[in-house]
């Protein structure tokens, strides 16, 4: 049946018909219909091809004919021409309707020239001459004319360009040589006439046959039009109702036979809090078959790992999919989705913050999403339209974060807003509103800050024009990075909490969980707690004296008062252990208390190490003092048994292979939270090139145009702005949104699901005719 609708459907396609597009999906037919089906199709399949083979059969003889026909139109010059030569004398003045083509004035039959007419493909005339004249010996005399109308290949329907020829000759042997070299070319000879009369009379009957074949072919391709044409109608419901029927025999045949023969058992995995929805199908499906036996839905208990089933909808689809290529989830741990919903687009937009390109991005999103039903259906968009389609919920999200983090940085196209106006006063108040100058304008948060409060939201606008504007961004952007990588991190491991209680592990949330937050927590969340210390207790206040003397830090001139490193704090805590010079403190009794974040750090890596692998140990040794030994290992080391002294070999493997396998989480963890925070640095140095690279391009471009007056400006404002807007969404939008769209993926994949993803599940595929219907084989 699919074999037959494929067939319909190539001949509805090479007819040029668009199939009708069913709005609603038909239902799965029945086994009576499904017969009906069948014969229908093999009763229109069996119509199209008969009408086919007709209609190629008229073809054949429509393009003999034509060919005939000119071969009487373009031969007529070379007889006339052939007659000339050869009448003479007396014979001229006989009537030409009773000369012979060629034997005119020759009695003797020894002399008469015979000749053959035909057509060939006019690519093969060259060769096909050229053999002519060396297997005759030049004995022949051959002239061809190529046809001025293009023909048609019967089958195919492909044109073919034809050349009609004459050979004149002499003798029976070069008739026969003539012809099989005709052979030999595929050239189609025709019986031509001597006479003139005969030829015209002749020509005349062709053109009749021609006029009559042309009208039955007309209505053989009208017939073939309407029989295809209603075919199209229901070719779609067709095609899908027998997807369905081969889905559902697909099926049927992993059922297996029960032992009476009567009836079909099968097993499969369906999830509980659809086993209601399942009988209820089961009874409709029953209802409608008129069995005789209801079917029997029973729950069965295996040991089998069960598939991951997650449900998903338009929205959270693309979302999952980025999970899944990380790594199927093992069933019924924590997805990563429902919160990778929000901090994927997020760290996104840390890195492509900017109101101007996020809006834009967002624009094309919300296109696709309003239109998603029209677009749908388009398929000629490719897979690159069709990746961008799948993806036009995380495109919008993206988008929208860029715009809020844009605001943040206020950064629109490189230019900043000055919504509330400037908490800094420095210098000309007319040079600051203008711009001018700005090669001079350096802040200082100690001459220049005056305002009581910062500004509301975001970036003061003051330091687009400030010189020290890159100095600002590059601690800005650095330390969010690190906060921003620091708190995921942290989140990932309080999940990897919740796989352990719902999966019963007590174990590892003493000797896993605990130690990992103490180790994290330690280092890199005093960090943290660190930049906000900075952040909200150093002012111009504090830079004017050192904690604990009250008298001024001692800085050279030159660089102006400033507050102690966080990167050379940090270093410090490991390198000068318990001791912390006055002008990097920050607090009094900063010392002792990084000294006790060092320690528990340093104690939380053997608490990892050795916990699980001694806990186990030690449980395996009271389990064979009191005899109980597994029951797969007791028959492969029955020797072991009762001697309760010593373990057995393979105990002793299991243990190394703990020890081992811990070593490796612990040093992975370890040495994973220093690389993974130095991974997160991504997030500054992307968002500071986005930022730098967008400055570029608006004063290579754009600011060339706006500084020149008069007409000269306006015309270059236009030339400009085109191609800064090409370079803006092919360099900034596409290549920079697509390197941003990586690094996020990479920090989720890497930094984020490794502390507490497995991801070593399968994915739940159910039978699914909505499936079926998307392209989804499996």
């Amino acid at each position: 049946m699919q074999r037959s609708l494929r067939y319909l459907e190539k001949e509805i396609v090479s007819a040029k018909i668009r199939p009708h597009e069913y709005s609603e999906n038909p239902d799965a037919p029945l086994p009576s219909e499904m017969i009906e089906l069948e014969s229908q199709f093999e009763k229109l399949e069996a119509e199209i091809r008969e009408i086919n083979s007709n209609q190629e059969r008229l073809n054949r003889n429509f393009l003999e004919l034509t060919e005939l026909k000119h071969i009487f139109r373009q031969t007529s010059q070379f007889f006339s021409e052939a007659e000339q030569a050869l009448v003479t004398g007396s014979d001229y003045r006989r009537r030409e309707d009773e000369i012979g083509l060629l034997d005119a004035g020759h009695s003797s039959s020894s002399n008469k020239l015979s000749f053959v007419a035909g057509v060939i493909n006019l690519e093969r005339v060259p060769v096909f001459e050229r053999l002519l004249w060396r297997a005759c010996r030049g004995n022949v005399f051959l002239r061809y004319q190529e046809v001025d109308v293009e023909l048609k290949d019967p089958t195919t329907g492909d044109p073919v360009y034809k050349a009609v020829f004459v050979i004149f000759f002499q003798g029976g042997q070069l008739q026969s040589r003539v012809k099989k070299i005709c052979e030999g070319f595929r050239a189609t000879i025709y019986p031509c006439p001597e006479t003139v009369a005969e030829r015209r009379e002749m020509a005349m009957g062709v053109t009749t046959r021609i006029e009559d074949l042309g009208t039955v072919l007309s209505q053989t391709m009208d017939h073939r039009y309407r029989v295809l044409q209603a075919v199209a109608k229901n070719v779609q419901g067709w095609s899908t109702k027998v997807q369905k029927m081969k889905a559902i025999y697909h099926t049927l045949n992993l059922f297996n036979v029960d032992v009476a023969q009567q009836c079909l058992v099968g097993e499969c995995w369906c999830p509980l809090a659809d086993m209601d929805a399942i009988q209820y199908s089961l009874r409709v499906g029953h209802d409608r078959s008129g069995s005789s036996v209801m079917p029997i839905l029973n729950v069965v208990q295996t040991k089998m790992n069960p598939p991951t089933y997650n449900k998903v909808n338009k929205f959270t689809a693309g979302f999952q999919n980025i999970i899944d290529a990380y790594g199927v989830g093992t069933y019924r741990e924590v997805n990563p989705t429902p919160f990778s919903i929000i901090t994927f687009p997020f760290l996104f937009a840390v890195m492509f913050g900017d109101l101007g390109h996020g809006l834009i991005m967002f624009l094309f999103a919300l296109f696709l999403v309003l239109f998603e039903k029209k677009l749908a259906k388009f398929k000629e968009g490719g897979e690159i339209f069709g990746t961008f389609f799948h993806g036009r919920y995380i495109i919008l999200l993206m988008g929208a974060f860029s715009m809020y983090t844009g605001f943040i940085y206020n950064d629109c196209f490189s230019k900043s807003f000055n919504i509330f106006g400037s908490s800094w006063h420095i210098g000309d108040a007319e040079k600051l509103k203008t711009g001018n100058g700005h090669d001079e304008m350096q802040l200082n948060i100690t001459t220049d800050f005056t305002a009581n409060n910062p500004y509301p939201f975001g970036v003061d606008p003051i330091w687009q024009v400030a010189s020290n504007k890159l100095t600002f961004t590059n601690s800005y952007k650095m330390k969010m990075s690190v906060v921003l990588g620091v708190t995921q991190m942290m989140f990932g491991v309080v999940l990897s909490a919740f796989n352990y209680v719902f999966f019963g592990k007590r174990l590892q949330i003493f000797a896993v969980f605990i130690p990992e937050v103490i180790f994290l927590g330690s280092i890199f969340g005093y960090l943290v707690f660190m930049i906000f210390f900075k952040w909200i207790l150093i002012d111009s206040s504090y830079l004017a004296t050192i904690p604990g003397t009250g008298n001024p830090p001692e800085v050279p001139p030159d660089k102006g008062p400033g507050a102690p490193l966080l990167l050379i704090m940090l270093i410090n805590m490991f390198l000068s252990f318990g001791n912390v010079p006055v002008v990097e403190r920050f607090y009094s009794g900063q010392a002792e208390v990084q000294s006790f974040l060092v320690v528990m750090a340093l104690l939380a890596v053997p608490w990892m190490l050795f916990t699980v692998p001694v806990v186990h140990m030690i449980k395996a040794k009271l389990r064979s003092r009191h005899g109980y030994v597994e029951f797969d290992k007791m028959e492969k080391q029955e020797q072991f048994i009762g001697d309760k002294a010593e373990e057995p070999p393979a105990e002793e493997h299991n243990m190394g292979d703990m020890f081992v396998h811990q070593s490796i989480h612990t040093i992975e963890f370890s040495l994973g939270c220093i690389s993974n925070t130095a991974s997160y640095l991504r997030l500054w140095a992307l968002s500071l090139a986005h930022a730098e690279l967008s400055e570029v391009l608006w004063n290579m471009m754009m600011r060339i145009g706006i500084k020149e007056a008069g007409g000269i400006g306006v015309i270059m404002v236009f030339g400009t702005f085109a191609v800064w807007a090409v370079l803006t969404i092919a360099i900034l939008l596409i290549m920079e949104g697509l390197s941003a769209f990586l690094h996020a993926l990479r920090l989720h994949w890497v930094e984020f699901n490794n502390k507490f993803y497995v991801g070593e599940g399968y994915k739940f595929r159910p039978f699914s005719f909505k499936a079926l219907a998307e392209g989804d084989d499996q």
